[in-house]
Order: C-alpha cells, then sequence, then structure tokens
C-alpha cells in the first residue's frame, strides 16, 4: 500500500496498542510518512516494536511501558513527552463476556475492558490534549461492532458504542480549540484479536474457523480480510491536514461489510 502524499515530518505523533495488530500497522505508516513517533504498550515488546520500526523506516521512534487503565501509569508516562500533532487512541481489549456465562469470572473480564477500551481512553486523551495545539487531531480505534451488536461480546461491542459518543463529545467540545476528533471503525482485519473472536464464534456456530470466515467475508460488498497495514492510511487522512475540516465523524473501513 502506498503512502505517498502523507508527510508528517516534523510532527510528533502518539499511537497506543503499538505493538501488534492494528496499532503497529497505523504506527508503521505514520513511520514511513516521517513522522516522530512514540508507541505505547503494555510490555517489553513495545521496545522491540520501536527498534524494529526504526531500522525498518528510519524514522525517530520511541516506545513507552504503560497501562492505560492505571490513571497514575498514564500520567507519569506523559511527564517527558513533547507537543503532540496528533493522537492514536488505538489500544483496546476483546474477549467474550457471555452474559449466561456461569462463571463469574467473566465479571472481572467485563470490568478489565471498560477499564481498558472506555477509562484507558479517557485517561490518555486527557492528558494528550494537555500537549496539544490549535491543528492537532485525534483519532480513536473504535469498530463496526460499535454501531451493531454481537452475542457474545456484550462488553467489547458496549466499548466500542462508548468510544464513538466519547468521540463526537470530544468532537464538540474542542472543536473552538482548533482540535479535531474523529473515529476509524475497522471490520474484519487479521489480527490476534479478530482470529481469537472468529475461533470463538465458529466453536459457538459448530462450525470450522474457514467456513465461519467465508460466511462472514460473504457478508462485505468487497471481498478478502484485510491487514493491519491496509487501514493505515485512514488513519494518516484524518490525522493530517487533509482532514482538517472533518470532525466528530466515524469512518467505517471494513469492505462494505456495514452499510448504512
Amino acid at each position: 500500500m502506498s503512502l505517498e502524499g502523507f508527510n508528517f515530518s516534523g510532527k510528533r505523533v502518539l499511537v497506543t496498542g503499538a505493538s501488534r495488530g492494528i496499532g503497529l500497522g497505523v504506527a508503521r505508516g505514520f513511520a514511513n510518512a516521517r513522522a516522530r513517533l512514540s508507541i505505547i504498550g503494555t510490555n517489553e515488546k513495545v521496545h522491540e516494536t520501536a527498534d524494529q520500526l526504526r531500522a525498518e523506516t528510519g524514522a525517530d521512534v520511541d516506545g513507552i511501558i504503560c497501562d492505560i487503565a492505571d490513571r497514575n501509569a498514564v500520567r507519569k508516562a506523559f511527564e517527558d513527552l513533547e507537543p503532540l500533532d496528533a493522537l492514536v487512541n488505538n489500544a483496546g481489549y476483546e474477549r467474550l463476556t457471555p452474559i449466561l456465562d456461569p462463571d463469574d469470572n467473566v465479571e472481572t473480564t467485563f470490568k478489565r475492558i471498560v477499564d481498558i477500551n472506555i477509562l484507558g481512553t479517557y485517561y490518555v486523551t486527557r492528558e494528550a490534549v494537555k500537549k496539544m495545539k490549535s491543528g492537532s487531531s485525534i483519532v480513536i480505534t473504535a469498530s463496526v461492532w460499535g454501531k451493531t451488536g454481537m452475542g457474545g461480546f456484550s462488553a467489547y461491542c458496549a466499548t466500542k458504542h462508548a468510544n464513538i459518543g466519547f468521540m463526537r463529545s470530544l468532537a464538540d467540545e474542542l472543536g473552538p480549540h482548533g482540535i479535531n476528533v474523529n473515529a476509524v471503525c475497522p471490520g474484519w482485519v487479521k489480527t490476534d484479536a479478530a482470529m481469537r473472536s472468529l475461533s470463538i464464534m465458529a466453536d459457538n456456530e459448530g462450525k470450522s474457523e474457514e467456513a465461519c470466515l467465508e460466511e462472514i467475508l460473504a457478508t462485505q460488498a468487497i471481498s478478502g480480510l484485510m491487514i493491519p497495514d491496509d487501514v493505515a492510511s485512514t488513519y494518516l487522512f484524518l490525522a493530517s491536514d487533509y482532514a482538517k475540516n472533518i470532525t466528530g465523524q466515524t469512518l467505517n473501513v471494513d469492505r462494505g461489510e456495514l452499510i448504512a
């Protein structure tokens, strides 16, 4: 995928949840566009990812270990961070949380999803806006499941609906400060989280993963399973001057899975 036309030279971009999956694809996109990049992850892997991106692209990339659900850890992570031109709130947690699950551990999982996807997004944004000026951008990773529902994934769907509501409220609040806020709603992308969910769905339906995936992809207007790098250009667009007149919007990147 070509990212020609995007130039983030001299701009500082922060991407959360960038050690793998969509976050890594987005971080790679910004690195290729010559951004000065900071990436957040929960463990040492984020430093390995930063090293990998530096070697691949020659970009200025630093890794920060932080559990975004920990308020104090987020505050500390931002202490020495330079002023930001763009924030990509991508970190998220996706697990099965059936309401009929007899195991009370499902409640712990539900709370963890809420803590990361809602509170973590809020904590990071609250610190980031202190380092932003007019012309800066915030992009939040929501999901097409934030516009619909999926049995068994109530916590994830609820938090992604919340992400969209949060984004729209921030767009209204931060617009007068010259900061635009939008959300990307990916469909099915080949990530560890998505493939884990696929396995659960296939098992629940008594089908093979291959058959289940074939049915899912058949609902798309454009065939095929995306990879993380496929969605990167949408984030770069929303963080660029090309999107300076766009705020408060959700942009589906789902190959036409959800058309409404």
